[in-house]
C-alpha cells in the first residue's frame, strides 16, 4: 500500500457498509432503550399528576379519609435510613476487599476463593437474602426491625461493589503503580494516592448501582423490616420503606392507594437520578482538585 493511497476516499461498497452498520447499531441501541423509556414515561404519566409538597411532608391518610392529607414522608425517611446503613457496611467492606484482590492478594488462593464467593452471592435472589436476614436478625431479636432491613440490603449491595470495585481497579494501567514506586512512593500511599484516584469515577458507578438496587429491592425488606404507617420510630422497630409501599399500594384496590404507589414510584425514581447527579458531581470536584 502506498502513502497515497491512504488519503484516497473508501470505495462506495465499503463506504455503504459502514453507513448500514451504523444505521443498525442506531436502530438495535433504540430498541434496547424502548422499553426503559416506556417504562419512564408511563411512570411519569402516571405519577407526576398527583406528586406535590402535600404527598412528600405527609404520613398515608386512612382509607376513605379525604379531609386529611395522604402522602409517604415516612417511607423516604425509611428507605434513607436503612439504604445509608446498608451503605454503611457495605461500602468500606466492598472497597477494601477489592483493594486486597486487585493489590495485594491478586493471583492468591484466598483472593480467589474471596472472588468466588462474590460472583456467586451477586446472583443470589434477593428473596433468599430476606429469608437469610429473616432467620439470622428477626428470629433472634423476635422483632422486625430497620436493622434487619439494612443487613439485607448490605448483603445484597456488598458484592455488588466488590466486584465493581475490583473491575474500576483492574483497568488502571501497571505503568501508573511502577511510576509511583519508582518515585518512592510504599505500596499503600500507590494505592491510595494513584489507584483509588484513577479508579474513582469506576468506583463511584459501582457504588451507584448498588445503591440504586437496594432502594428499589422489596423482598427483603418485606421479611425484615415490614412496613408501618407511622414515622420511623427507631431501629429495633418495624420501618416503611419506598418499595414495600409501592408494593403493598400497587396491588390495593382502592383508587387513592394505587395513585399513591404510582406518585411514589416517581419519588423512587428522582432521588436515585438525584444520588447519581451529585455523586457525579462530587467525583469530578475531586478529580479536578487533584
Amino acid at each position: 500500500m502506498k502513502v497515497e493511497d491512504l488519503s484516497q476516499p473508501l470505495p462506495p461498497v465499503r463506504q455503504f457498509f459502514s453507513y448500514a452498520m451504523t444505521a443498525i447499531a442506531f436502530l438495535l441501541t433504540g430498541l434496547a432503550l424502548l422499553p426503559l423509556f416506556a417504562i419512564l414515561i408511563e411512570i411519569l404519566r402516571q405519577g407526576l399528576p398527583n406528586l406535590s409538597l402535600e404527598t412528600l411532608v405527609s404520613l398515608p391518610a386512612p382509607i376513605g379519609v379525604t379531609d386529611q392529607p395522604n402522602g409517604f414522608a415516612n417511607a423516604i425517611v425509611g428507605t434513607l435510613i436503612m439504604v445509608g446503613l446498608a451503605s454503611l457496611a457495605s461500602i468500606p467492606i466492598g472497597v477494601m476487599t477489592a483493594i486486597y484482590l486487585t493489590e495485594f492478594g491478586k493471583g492468591g488462593a484466598i483472593a480467589n476463593s474471596i472472588r468466588f464467593i462474590a460472583t456467586v452471592l451477586s446472583g443470589v435472589p434477593s428473596i433468599v437474602v430476606g429469608v437469610f436476614a429473616y432467620g439470622v436478625i428477626v428470629l433472634t431479636t423476635k422483632n422486625f426491625s430497620a436493622i434487619a432491613g439494612s443487613f439485607a440490603l448490605a448483603v445484597l449491595m456488598l458484592p455488588v461493589v466488590v466486584l465493581s470495585t475490583e473491575g474500576a481497579l483492574n483497568l488502571v494501567s501497571n505503568s501508573q503503580r511502577l511510576a509511583s514506586a519508582a518515585l518512592g512512593s510504599s505500596r499503600f500511599q500507590t494505592t491510595w494516592r494513584v489507584v483509588l484516584l484513577s479508579a474513582l469515577p469506576g468506583i463511584t458507578t459501582g457504588i451507584l448501582l448498588a445503591v440504586a438496587r437496594a432502594a428499589g429491592e422489596t423482598a427483603p425488606l418485606i421479611f425484615t423490616a415490614l412496613f408501618s404507617q407511622n414515622w420511623f420510630s427507631g431501629l429495633q422497630n418495624p420501618t416503611p420503606s419506598m418499595s414495600v409501599l409501592i408494593y403493598n399500594y400497587a396491588n390495593s384496590p382502592y383508587v387513592e392507594q394505587t395513585s399513591l404507589a404510582w406518585t411514589a414510584s416517581v419519588v423512587l425514581v428522582l432521588m436515585i437520578l438525584l444520588i447519581n447527579i451529585l455523586s457525579r458531581l462530587v467525583t469530578r470536584n475531586r478529580l479536578d482538585i487533584q
